[in-house]
């Protein structure tokens, strides 16, 4: 993919663009006025994140995806500040007529009313208690969280009600809630996992900017194992001739820090996606783009991305079969289980009261 001249990397950043979202009517088209940038002794603002509040009118999101391993879910925010290139939950951000590039790690929406909505939910009569999924879409632990502390309402609200819940996060900021979690994991009632797929700082930082670095995680499983919390970990998503070769080494440090459980993922590139993520290619490693995209092509039979839900997740193929292979031996040896073998318990729940506007009387 060729890039614009003047097109580089923003620190901190994920995405070096913003392109317009598949529904929007208007294009913008950038011109070079002709003035060298060294000339005009001027550089660009950094983009900031803004976050807008949402009051959303329902909060539990349902699936029947296959390939899947939960039915019910909730995304305290829409957009991550994280800012990793390969998220496959950027084109979301075009149903809001927002870039799924640099908008969707700068503009961020919080769902402020999350907590009393999924109050609401979790009352109904005819509710179906399953485990609810945090983080299906958007990372509920991204930095943004430390302030609207979201994610953290929700789990006091499931610990009330003794709902069971898994959580999926790179960010270490999930140590802060363990007063919560310590206490639902002796109840059977949550469990973690952990997105490690690199153990390089330095890839790390252009793949993903703004998540917690790849040590850190690993000790993020370590304090979470000694909680007594049940975790797991995440190699996802493996990217062909890029992350690939740290495979066995993530498995083996996050086993010794306690990961009970691994999964893996390799990555997808739906919708936009895979125009950014050529974007990113050409501008961090250029020399191996080519051989990256060949190789995800081969694995999504000729094409950037296959939708079927029998191989959308792990890739089809010969270097696809060689990722299962090394994948299993490698659990095998270490002695971890399938990520979503744990069951959890649900019998445990009692449905919470509606939100009444005259309190308490007993």
């Amino acid at each position: 993919m060729n890039v614009p001249p003047d097109r580089r990397p923003l620190k901190g950043r994920g995405a070096a663009s913003n392109p317009e979202g598949r529904f929007e009517n208007i294009r913008h088209q950038a011109e070079d006025d002709g003035w060298p940038r060294e000339l005009l002794d001027e550089e660009a603002p950094r983009p900031r994140t803004e976050v807008t509040e949402e009051r959303a009118r329902s909060v539990i999101s349902r699936n029947d995806s296959p390939d899947i391993g939960f039915s019910q879910a909730i995304n305290p925010y829409r957009g991550c500040e994280h800012g990793c290139i390969y998220c496959f939950a950027r084109p979301s951000h075009s149903y809001l007529n927002l870039s799924p590039g640099l908008d969707f790690e700068t503009r961020l929406r919080a769902k402020s009313n999350l907590a009393e909505v999924l109050r609401g939910e979790l009352a109904k009569p005819g509710y179906v208690v399953s485990p609810i999924n945090i983080g299906s879409n958007t990372d509920p632990y991204q930095p943004v969280e430390k302030r609207w502390r979201l994610t953290r309402a929700a789990l006091e609200l499931l610990a009330e009600c003794h709902h069971p819940c898994t959580i999926v996060t790179k960010n270490a900021l999930v140590e802060r809630d363990l007063d919560i979690l310590a206490p639902m994991a002796r109840e059977g009632l949550v469990r973690v996992l952990v997105s490690v797929n690199s153990l390089d700082n330095r890839l790390a930082a252009k793949l993903e900017p703004r998540a917690s670095a790849p040590h850190r995680r690993i000790q993020a499983i370590a304090a979470l194992h000694a909680a007594g919390v049940p975790v797991g970990v995440l190699v996802a998503p493996i990217i062909p001739a890029l992350n690939d070769r740290d495979m066995e080494a993530v498995l083996a440090q996050a086993a010794a820090a306690g990961a009970s459980s691994a999964g893996y993922t390799t990555v997808r590139l739906p919708w936009e996606l895979k125009t950014l993520f050529r974007e990113w290619l050409a501008l961090h490693v250029p020399q191996r783009a080519a051989h990256v995209m060949s190789l995800v092509q081969q694995m999504n039979g000729g094409r950037d991305y296959d939708s079927d839900f029998s191989t959308r997740m792990h890739g089809q193929g010969v270097f696809a079969d060689l990722l299962r292979t090394r994948f299993t031996v490698a659990c095998r040896k270490h002695g971890l289980t399938r990520a979503h073998d744990l069951k959890l318990d649900t019998s445990r729940f009692v449905p919470p009261r509606k939100a009444s506007p005259q309190g308490e009387l007993f």
